[in-house]
């Protein structure tokens, strides 16, 4: 366990802008939706979180 670690540079500290988090995430959640044709559920998902936040 402590290799895996060391090679993939120990655990993080400090934290990430929420946008640099997104610009990480985003390509690959954009390939799955393509490649897997789930682009109904993303837009299901994505109105009921609006919907929880109030928007």
């Amino acid at each position: 366990m402590d290799a895996a670690l060391d090679a993939f540079g120990g655990p993080q500290t400090g934290t990430r802008h929420p946008l640099v988090a997104a610009a990480m995430v985003l390509p690959m959640a954009i390939l799955l939706t393509i490649t897997f044709g789930g682009w109904d559920a993303v837009v299901t998902q994505a109105s009921s979180v609006a919907g929880m936040l109030g928007r």
